[in-house]
């Protein structure tokens, strides 16, 4: 059976293969952002002289908005060797806000990055917030101006031959972008009901025409309409005389969020990229000079909760678990336990991708019964490949590294006791999700000497999934056994960690 976007085919012996899933999302750009130094600003430990006494009313006025713009991190006059040597011992990513000498009509900001010190004009605008020039970004407050201008200095620094890669794309990566992965279907969808209205105003039109020629019998009709469907690409399930541009404008996006095109990361602070108002196609503004004219609107209403941030999805739904996880689990818990593979044996890769349109478009209302979907390995399939496209994982990246430090202690008394402290590590929407499956997974073990399924064959199967492996690596055998080991020791290591929140 072939592969369809994102779902694993099913193997001669039952099994998915043992090599790491290929993921739809690309973590490179979030993990160096994650690395960016914070902003820390220089409190003013000096009382600020009073301007003189035959200062003008502006020059005083001006003193006092300083004061009330900057707050504590503004210094007064100072020039930008005494600012170098306040902030020569400083870490990276702390600023500072000071009046040049001999200045006016603008205020400067000092920060040190990589070891060195930066100095730009700041100006304020009433109604539009801070800016280092007109055009430029607007910002709230400095601190936000700080805090993206590190990220964006620490990505030209470190990420420079990831954003060139950006800039070379071409517009034939769109048929294996994330959107094209995660929409074919719902694309394919609204595409025949176009297709429908179009050939009704065809008909319409050669009812009115005179017949010049017998028509051919229905048999021959089917038989060209197969060929002619041979000869259309099969990547593109829109049609070709389908034309509508994308409305794109500068968002800033709230969360997590990667482009739909390149499927790297939206890295920044504020106005990260650009999201078409009619559809919701998200990408960088470089990437969405690349995107064809072929905007569905229709699509916004189903954009669905697959390849969303699982922080963003649990904020969104005002819930603890993302309903398709607690869907699937009660389904499988209702009707799998006893079923030889479970989560082992794939479910029919195209009825995965049915019910993932169908938990998209209509949310907790999807019909999942036994009558809806008779096999449950394709409820299983379906959690997994939710849980597969989850940008960040849900072991995290920032996590993973003290899972693995924990798993390869030989105490086991500190093995617990290293895995409570690498829980705590999660954002509380991960941490509750993966104390959800763990539990789910103990359950599902219990039932092995029917089901065959053990902690250990588990966790062969979800270490993939759960963790943020390298898409590079092969061999998972420290992986499997830590998730091994969170599965069979979960209640203790949720206890502990419970504890000391």
């Amino acid at each position: 059976m072939p592969k369809t976007a994102g779902v694993v085919a099913t193997l001669a012996g039952g099994g998915e293969p043992s090599s790491p899933v290929q993921k739809v999302w690309k973590p490179e750009l979030y993990k160096i952002q994650l690395d960016a130094p914070a902003p820390h600003p220089v409190r003013c430990q000096r009382t600020l002289p009073l301007p003189p006494a035959n200062s003008t009313a502006d020059a005083v006025e001006d003193n006092s908005q300083a004061v009330r713009l900057y707050g504590s991190e503004y210094h007064g006059v100072m020039g930008h060797l005494e600012a170098e040597q306040l902030l020569a011992n400083a870490p990276d990513g702390s600023y500072l806000v000071r009046r040049s000498p001999k200045t006016d009509g603008y205020y400067t900001l000092s920060v040190r990055f990589n070891k060195r010190c930066k100095h730009f004009k700041v100006f304020h605008k009433p109604g539009s917030g801070h800016h280092l020039r007109e055009q430029d970004k607007h910002y709230e407050t400095v601190h936000e101006m700080v805090a993206d201008g590190l990220i964006n200095f620490h990505m030209q620094l470190h990420a420079s031959p990831i954003i060139q890669q950006i800039n070379q794309q071409t517009k034939n990566c769109y048929q294996q972008s994330p959107y094209m992965t995660l929409n074919r279907r719902k694309l394919r969808a609204l595409s025949n009901e176009l297709g429908k209205s179009a050939s009704v105003d065809t008909s319409d039109a050669a009812a009115s025409m005179p017949s010049v020629q017998d028509s051919p019998p229905q048999s021959q009709k089917d038989q060209q309409q197969q060929e002619q469907q041979q000869l259309q690409p099969q990547q593109d399930p829109m049609p070709l005389v389908y034309e509508k541009p994308h409305n794109f404008k500068v968002h800033t996006f709230k969360g997590l969020n990667w482009c739909e095109f390149c499927a790297n990361f939206l890295w920044g602070f504020t106005a990260q990229g650009v999201k078409c108002d009619a559809c919701g196609f998200m990408a960088h503004n470089k990437c969405s000079e690349l995107v064809p004219p072929k905007c569905v609107p229709d699509l916004k209403c189903i954009r669905g909760v697959f390849g969303t941030d699982l922080t963003t999805m649990v904020q969104l739904h005002q819930c603890n678990i993302p309903f398709v996880v607690r869907r699937c689990v009660e389904e499988v818990e209702a009707r799998g336990m006893l079923q030889e593979g479970i989560y082992r044996v794939s479910g029919f890769a195209d009825e995965i991708d049915a019910l993932k349109l169908a938990l998209d478009r209509d949310g907790e209302k999807t019909d999942m019964s036994e009558g809806a979907y008779g096999n449950v390995n394709v409820i299983a399939g379906t959690l997994k490949l939710y849980l597969r496209l989850l940008p960040v994982p849900l072991i995290t990246f920032q996590a993973y590294p003290s899972f693995m430090a924990a798993a390869r202690n030989a105490s086991p008394a500190e093995q617990l006791q290293l895995m409570a402290e690498a829980v705590r590590r999660l954002p509380p929407a991960h941490f509750n999700c993966l104390q959800y499956m763990l539990e789910h997974l103990k359950r599902v073990a219990s039932h092995y000497a029917v089901n065959k399924m053990n902690e250990h064959n588990l966790a062969t199967v979800f270490a993939p999934t759960l963790i943020a492996t390298p898409q590079h690596m092969t061999n998972l055998t420290e992986e499997i056994f830590m998730l091994s080991s969170l599965i069979t020791n979960c209640e203790k290591i949720f206890a502990s960690s419970s504890r000391k929140q």
